[in-house]
């Protein structure tokens, strides 16, 4: 695992060389084990490279790295899982390479220049991002895993042209000539992160997730191009066959594919272990591991002081049955508090998933014994796991069945009276029943009475603010739907598709990666290998989801290893009390970040809309803390920027 930063200015003679060094050093925690610089001042163009040591732990693994002819150069972060059975193919292919080391880079560059970069990619199994300078064509190709597990900010700087693993490359070099982009501040406003393409930054994007693109001196806007998706061929001719396989093959090859994918990311020269919350995912994960290792699997646990949080007695007996050498922390106020000042750096992109914290926590616990982790990341997505999915479905079928004019009549009709107006009409509802229906969800509510289609009202579910609120100044409502909807597939599948596509790349993926590379631990994710994607995709909803209950297949292959008594309990999320938190422990820190002089000067907020919801909090009338959240980490970002020293 590594981190990448580069430059192009494209100008004879234009020495960069130092500023690719520059860039590569704000982004030292994602590879602290070895450093390089690579420039061709004939056009002006630089990479640097941050080395975090899985494989080939010798000086042999050196990056930036030049293919043999000496027509490619590359910066590679990330890890190619079938690198061994690429090499053969080489070989046996006719490719005449004397192999200088034991890494996946080397064999990546091979395969590139044998191949071509297309072919190559589609041959890779596992996570990556990378830029490519050929010296042929003069021009930069940068790409990007198919899950997009690893990171890959680029774009223009003035005429200058830059790439990055992590924002924080580019601001430590160009801050004074980055400007925030207000379309992207209203997708964070909403979703509480920024879904790609987009960055917080004006003329950066992210490269999406299973795409290329290529760059030269000529391209003034790159078009990047997609070299999988979800519905590759092999995807939909397993679709085929699984509309009539027995419960028994499903399950038979569901357990083959995950063994193979977590054997391939099994291999690494450094200590090894797994994030174990007792959860289905991580437990899966752990009991194959075990499964296939002849020692103890470390696995790791984040416990909560408060109890209605708190998983770690599950992830503790999960642990205890399978023989895992097992360590755990518990955590409580405190101790978010000390990790919230450094989430602005660590995440130097605004993000507002609140179990940021706890996964920052069990980063830097599991790195003080191994380099690399597996996590169950990438479940519920792939095999329904999320309960929403039936619910939404079953709304929107109730729904639909209305015609449009008469949904937005009902919604007209709900908001006849204001937020303000139904709480007061609320407050004469019992104390139960008030803590469920109050101003802000009538509205909300009738939002989604009004969705013209299923996008509307899952990306309306999936949002904190909404598009009503008008919250950011200069814009006139929040992002709509971003990720693309799949037409004509059945409606839980367009809601997996478009987590897969936007929630999980965007949030969760981000989630995990920024705090692990923050203590410099490598974390893997083998329900994302693509074989395990594709074949989660082509099964029918109902191989998915029985008697109401989703991910069946994963469920039936645990109880291979695991007693179901140990792991069939209802769906608890990697949260925080973050509600208590702000009106007690973090209440000074919020208050300092949502002063409404503040909010006005910065002006990038309706200051009158946070205050109320802010005192609506504290006063303990509702729950407002994921709304709040999403502003804090605006605004502590914000204040992060501004004491960056660009020297």
């Amino acid at each position: 695992m590594c981190g990448i930063a580069g430059i192009a200015t494209w100008n004879t003679g234009c020495s960069v060389g130092q500023i690719a060094e520059k860039m590569t050093s704000p982004i030292f925690h994602r590879g602290p084990d070895d450093f390089g610089v690579w420039a061709d001042d004939r056009f002006g163009v630089a990479f640097g490279h941050r080395r975090l040591a899985i494989l080939d732990l010798s000086p042999l693994g050196h990056q930036p790295m030049i293919s043999p002819s000496g027509r490619y150069t590359i910066a590679y972060n990330g890890e190619i899982y079938n690198f061994f059975a690429i090499k053969e193919e080489l070989v046996d292919s006719g490719c005449l390479v004397s192999w200088k080391g034991e890494s996946d880079t080397e064999v990546l560059l091979a395969a590139i220049e044998f191949w071509g970069v297309k072919k190559t990619l589609e041959r890779l199994v596992g996570m990556f991002a990378f830029a490519l300078w050929d010296s042929d064509t003069q021009s930069i190709i940068l790409a990007r895993d198919r899950a997009g597990e690893k990171p890959l900010y680029y774009g223009y700087v003035g005429s200058k042209f830059v790439f990055a693993s992590e924002l924080k490359a580019i601001n430590s070099v160009f801050k004074d000539q980055m400007n925030i982009d207000r379309e992207a501040l209203s997708q964070f406003v909403r979703f509480g992160y920024v879904p790609a393409p987009k960055s917080i930054y004006e003329g950066i994007s992210k490269l999406e997730p299973g795409h290329y693109v290529s760059i030269d001196s000529s391209t003034s806007k790159a078009s990047p191009h997609s070299y999988w998706t979800i519905d590759t061929t092999e995807q939909r001719n397993l679709g085929l066959k699984l509309k009539t396989a027995s419960d028994v093959d499903v399950v038979k090859l569901t357990n083959d594919r995950l063994l193979e994918a977590i054997k391939g990311q099994m291999v690494s020269d450094v200590p090894i272990g797994a994030f174990l919350s007792g959860g289905i995912d991580s437990s899966l994960v752990v009991s194959l591991m075990q499964a296939q290792s002849i020692s103890k699997i470390k696995t790791y646990t984040i416990g909560f002081e408060e109890k209605n949080f708190d998983e770690a007695p599950y992830a503790r007996a999960i642990s205890k049955h399978l023989g895992t050498e097992h360590t755990e922390l518990y955590v409580g106020a405190r101790d978010a508090l000390q990790v919230i000042p450094d989430l602005p750096a660590i995440y130097d992109e605004p993000f507002a998933d609140s179990s940021q914290i706890p996964t920052v926590l069990v980063s830097r616990l599991t790195k003080a014994h191994v380099t690399v982790a597996l996590s169950g990341d990438g479940g519920d997505e792939l095999f329904a796991g999320y309960p929403r999915y039936k619910v939404t479905s079953d709304l929107w079928r109730r729904m639909e069945s209305l015609p449009l004019p008469l949904r937005r009549m009902a919604a007209m009709s709900l908001r006849s009276l204001s937020a303000k107006r139904w709480d007061s009409v609320c407050s004469l509802l019992p104390v139960a029943t008030r803590k469920k229906i109050n101003g802000r969800r009538i509205y909300r509510m009738s939002e989604l009475l009004a969705s013209e289609c299923l996008a509307d009202m899952y990306t309306g579910l999936m949002s904190q603010w909404q598009r009503v609120d008008n919250l950011v100044l200069g814009i006139d409502c929040l992002a709509e739907t971003t990720a693309p909807w799949t037409v004509g597939a059945d409606s839980i599948e367009e809601m997996r598709r478009w987590d897969f596509r936007q929630y999980l790349s965007d949030d969760l993926l981000v989630k995990v990666d920024r705090a692990a590379m923050s203590a410099s631990l490598e974390t893997r994710a083998p329900l994302l290998d693509h074989r395990v994607v594709e074949l989660a995709f082509a099964l029918p909803t109902h191989h998915l989801i029985k008697n109401g209950v989703g991910k069946w297949p994963l469920r039936e292959v645990l109880k291979q290893y695991v007693p179901p008594a140990f792991f069939e309990r209802p769906k608890a999320g990697f949260s925080v009390p973050l509600a208590d938190w702000l009106r007690g422990e973090l209440r000074d820190w919020a208050e300092s970040l949502l002063d409404a002089g503040k909010l006005q000067d910065q002006g990038y907020f309706d200051t009158s809309k946070i205050r109320l919801i802010w005192a609506q909090h504290l006063q303990g009338t509702y729950d407002r803390s994921l709304h709040l959240w999403n502003i804090l980490m605006f605004q502590a970002w914000l204040e992060k920027q501004s004491s960056i020293d660009i020297g």
